[in-house]
């Protein structure tokens, strides 16, 4: 009644299962290898001219990826690794961590150099920057030559480059003149970092075109006084951890530009004179923070901040403050007097009134802590 089931045919189809099991897995095996070894190509050594102790990446743009650009990291190499040979449409090389301690005339120049957008020669042994070392690196938009030992920069370093941020915090600078970022044509503004260095002097020769610098840093250096920097659109400005004592009637006066100001962490300053950011018509965030030898604060300090936002005083001024400390901040938002101390402004619509046909609006100032002065 039932169909008699042939053994030695179970057994060979068994069989082919099995071979044909090992031959997916031999396939798979085999893929799995393939792909390992373009992956290792892609990134190392089959981009073409790339060092074998570089890491390259190419990345492909545009329609059907018709354009490509090359990565390439060479940190680490130790002293003597350059100048090294790079694909010759590389966009970004960082150098950093190899010992460097000059940069020639010649190092940057060798194929490869001319694509440059980014090029990172941070924390190496560089004292110095040949004045024609960067000469070919005509695309060259961000340079880091942040944690080196450099104390000065031959002139004309930088001349003709677009350049749109330069880091040279943590180096060894006592002075600095800002005329050294009057690169070509101008038309891209600069961020500057100058942060963590020895700075008693930054200027700049009020006879030659200002440098188009947007933002810049100088917090962690030995300035005792506010640097002159009148003519420089700055739009960003930190002089956090310097030393100065006292903040003068109109040191800001010509920066009117500026957006975001920060003077936190002071250690010596006590005294800030009245009108002392005169001018800053245009600043809407001014740090105050972290100064702990500045006891009091007249109203008239905050004269012609009529754009002021945000102010920040904690940690800083012990003596409470007058009411009329905000009528010269008729856009504050948000003011921190201290670690528990946070005021702001509210939009309350007021009652309706017949007469104008409409209701006025009325802006409260609202403190989280009872009892204060304001």
């Amino acid at each position: 009644m039932f169909a008699r089931v042939d053994s030695s045919a179970g057994v060979s189809f068994a069989e082919k299962v099995h071979v044909e099991s090992q031959r997916m897995s031999m396939m798979v095996a085999f893929l799995c290898l393939s792909l390992s070894s373009l992956l290792t190509l892609a990134t190392a050594g089959g981009v073409k001219n790339c060092h074998p102790k570089c890491r390259c990446e190419v990345e492909s743009y545009g329609l059907f990826d018709s354009f490509s650009l090359t990565k390439v990291d060479c940190s680490g190499l130790g002293p003597g690794a350059t100048p090294i040979p790079i694909p010759l449409d590389t966009s970004h090389l960082d150098l950093s961590h190899n010992s460097i301690s000059h940069i020639t005339d010649s190092m940057l120049s060798g194929p490869g150099y001319t694509t440059l957008v980014s090029l990172d020669l941070s924390k190496n042994l560089i004292s110095r920057v040949s004045s024609k070392a960067f000469n070919k690196l005509r695309y060259l938009e961000t340079l880091d030559l942040s944690q080196n030992v450099l104390e000065n920069l031959s002139d004309g370093c930088f001349s003709g480059l677009p350049l749109a941020e330069v880091d040279l915090s943590d180096n060894r600078f006592r002075e600095f003149d800002l005329n050294a970022f009057n690169t070509r044509g101008q038309e891209t503004p600069i961020s500057v970092d100058l942060s963590n260095n020895l700075l008693s002097t930054v200027s700049r020769n009020p006879h030659l075109h200002a440098p188009y610098i947007k933002s810049l840093m100088l917090a962690g250096n030995q300035l005792r006084t506010v640097p002159r920097l009148a003519g420089i659109p700055l739009q960003y400005l930190s002089l956090d951890g310097n030393l100065i004592r006292s903040i003068e009637e109109g040191d800001f006066e010509e920066l009117t530009d500026l957006v975001y100001l920060s003077l936190s962490g002071l250690p010596e300053l006590s005294v800030i004179h009245p009108n002392s950011f005169r001018g800053l018509r245009n600043l809407q965030v001014l740090d105050l923070s972290n100064n702990f030898q500045l006891k009091t604060l007249s109203p008239d300090v905050f004269n012609g901040l009529s754009a002021l936002q945000e102010l920040n005083l904690s940690e800083s001024v012990a003596t409470p403050l007058p009411v009329t400390i905000f009528n010269h901040m008729p856009s504050i938002k948000s003011a921190t007097l201290g670690p528990n101390m946070h005021c702001w402004k509210t939009h309350k619509q007021g009652q309706f009134h017949r007469q104008i046909g409409q209701a006025k609006a009325n802006d409260i100032l609202t403190c989280d802590v009872p009892g204060i002065i304001l």
